[in-house]
């Protein structure tokens, strides 16, 4: 396979599972699908992130990390105790 092929391959699975988190945290149907109230949810998540690179900022970070790696830990431990990968 080309390294170009690759790359583009990578890059589409990466976008993929970007959009399963977004699936994951029920925003698509919080928001009704609405991509416009997504993408301005996203930007203001940036600006907060952008405006100070100060406590306040790496705070967030820090409890949006911890509250995903929940997350994660939740459903690894739904799929032992059920055997399987039915996540809604």
């Amino acid at each position: 396979m080309r390294d170009w092929a690759k790359a583009r391959r990578e890059r589409t699975r990466h976008l993929i599972e970007l959009g399963g988190l977004v699936q994951k945290a029920g925003l698509v149907d919080l928001t009704d699908d609405d991509r416009a109230t997504l993408l301005g949810a996203f930007l203001d998540i940036a600006g907060q992130l952008r405006e100070g690179r100060n406590t306040a900022s790496g705070d967030l970070k820090t409890r949006w990390r911890r509250a995903g790696l929940n997350a994660f830990d939740r459903d690894q431990e739904h799929d032992r105790t059920t055997g399987g990968n039915d996540h809604d």
